[in-house]
Parts: C-alpha cells; structure tokens; sequence
C-alpha cells in the first residue's frame, strides 16, 4: 500500500540553497519515498484495517515538491507559511513556521510560538548532534534535530538531516496531558531522492472516526461478554483526525433486558471534550447495587452528535 502526500508539514523533505550550496534537490517533481511505521500506544488501537500482529500501520509514503507555496527561504532558513492536513485542507500558519534554521549545526535552536488553524502551538526544537545513521536508503551522516511540543498537547519530534538529501528519518511521538504515549510515527527514508511522475491521487481524506472497545479494566483485555457482578464495564475510545474541543459521547444502550425495561432503554451517557486531533480516554459504567440485568446491550459512539461506532455487548450469570 502506498500514501501520496504533497509536502505535508508532519515529515515534510526540506530544500534550500545556503551560501552557494544546495542542500536538498529543489527540482520540481523531486520525489522522496518513506517506509511509515505507525504504532498506537499502550492499550491503544490505531482506526485501520490494515494493522498486523502488533498492532501497527506499515505502508510506503511519498513525498512530492508539488506547491512551492508551502515553503519559502528567508534569512531564517526554511519556513512553512502554510500546511495541508489529511483531509486536504489548506491550513495557515501564523507566523510562518522555521522548520530547519540555518546556518544548520549543533547547538542552533528556535522555538515556533503561533497558531495553525485554530490552534495555539506553541514548539522548540534544537539541533542537538551530527551522527550516522542507517535507513533502507542507506548510511547518511545527519544533523539530528530534536523537537518539543507543549501546547496544545504533547508531542517530540526527531528528524535526522543529511545535507545533499534532505530528511532520511523523522519519529513524532504523540503523548496525553499525563504524558502517556497516544501514538508514534516513524518514517525512514526508501532511496534516493528522484524526480518522480506526479501520480494519481484519489480523492480526499477518510472521514474522522473513533475505533472503540470494551474491558473490565482500563488496561485490561478487550472483550464483549461480561458477567452480571463484573464492577466496571469500561469503553474505551480512540480519534484521529477530530478538532480541538469536538465532543466524544457514549450512549448505553440495553437492547433486551426482561419485561421491566422497554426495549432500546438508555440506560446511561458520558462527554469528553478533546484536548486536539489525536485523543483517548475511556468511559466507566459502574455495576447496579443488585447486579447488571442479563441480556444484550451496545455503546454508541457520537463526534459532535455525529453516530460514528457502536459496539455490542452481552451480560451473562
């Protein structure tokens, strides 16, 4: 499976011409391919068929010069004034982002204080060493560049720089406000930088979704049948791609539960606000004093009233 993207900011392969030399091909059309590796954390699930035995995301991604709109040269090094998300939507920032400071060497260090869209960012980063390091592509001596991001949420982004290609691997990993890990992305450099024929790029972004689970326990195994004294049921949540403040809401629903109850009885609901675009958390119903009523139930899951999933559930002696 391969990924086409057109200078996205995430892991973007920079270019700019310093005293005369030129640090990355420049040519339009000059293409980099990535092998991605995208891994959920601890007690996680990542929203996509496609995962293996361990859970991750494994496909080729390809970068392409397509919009030299999205990059400008300044005194500063290179600067982003502009992004496109995954949905294909043009994103400004403000101010323009310094992604790589020149001149480039250990020590040089820049913070990003700004808003992009409608979130306040705020970012340092810092060349902290040179070093070799081995990719698909080969063995590269590169500027390793180590960044930190607070607000609006947590995150570290280390991108190693070779002069001549551009960037052979960047890992970003995505943390909550407790600082556990939500999800961590690797890209590593395939070959050589090329010009490449602009392919064909099939239409926009997936929808914003959640995948969803069941458990006993917040990190515990994930299952659909629970006994009528299990003290918690927890559901548990994952989003991609949501806005900042959008609104997670579970709905319990008893589908069939004995002649006391009317049939689709709601028998409960919770809200999470999100904090930004990756987000996680888990709902907890507690046990009834006299113990959970046999039969069947679902969860549904609403983004902003929107019914995005539901996951069923049975109660047994």
């Amino acid at each position: 499976m391969q990924k086409i993207a057109l200078l996205l900011l995430a892991a973007v392969p920079l270019s700019f011409v310093s005293a005369g030399e030129e640090l990355i091909p420049t040519a339009p059309g000059t293409g980099w391919r990535y092998k991605m590796t995208e891994e959920p954390g601890k007690g996680l699930r990542i929203p996509n068929s496609k995962t293996d035995a361990t859970g991750a995301v494994r496909v080729s991604v390809l970068y392409r010069i397509a919009n030299t709109d999205l990059l400008s040269i300044d005194e500063h090094g290179i600067v982003c004034p502009a992004r496109i998300n995954l949905d294909g939507e043009l994103i400004k920032l403000n101010p323009s982002q310094t992604i790589v400071a020149t001149p480039i060497k250990r020590g040089v260090n820049w913070n990003f204080d700004g808003q992009i869209g409608e979130m306040k960012v705020h970012q340092h980063y810092e060349v902290a060493e040179e070093n070799d390091i081995e990719v698909p592509a080969g063995e590269f001596h590169a500027f390793h560049i180590h960044g930190e991001q607070t607000s609006p949420s947590r995150m570290t982004i280390d991108r190693w720089f070779a002069i001549g290609t551009g960037i052979v691997k960047d890992v970003t990993a995505m943390r909550d406000s407790r600082g556990d890990l939500l999800e961590r992305i690797s890209l590593e450099l395939m070959e050589q930088p090329q010009i490449m024929e602009r392919p064909e790029v099939k239409s926009a972004g997936a929808p914003k979704k959640i995948s969803v689970d069941l458990a006993k326990r917040r990190l515990g195994v994930a299952t659909t049948t629970f006994s009528s004294d299990t003290p918690q049921i927890y559901a548990r949540w994952r989003g991609d791609r949501l806005r900042k403040g959008a609104k997670v809401r579970a709905v319990w629903i008893a589908e069939n539960i004995g002649e006391d109850f009317p049939r689709d009885y709601k028998v409960d609901e919770a809200t999470a606000i999100t904090e930004g675009p990756v987000a996680h958390g888990a709902f907890t119903l507690s046990r009834p004093e006299d113990g959970w009523a046999l039969g069947d139930y679902h969860v549904e899951f609403y983004v902003d009233d929107v019914l995005v999933n539901t996951v069923k559930l049975k109660i047994v002696k």
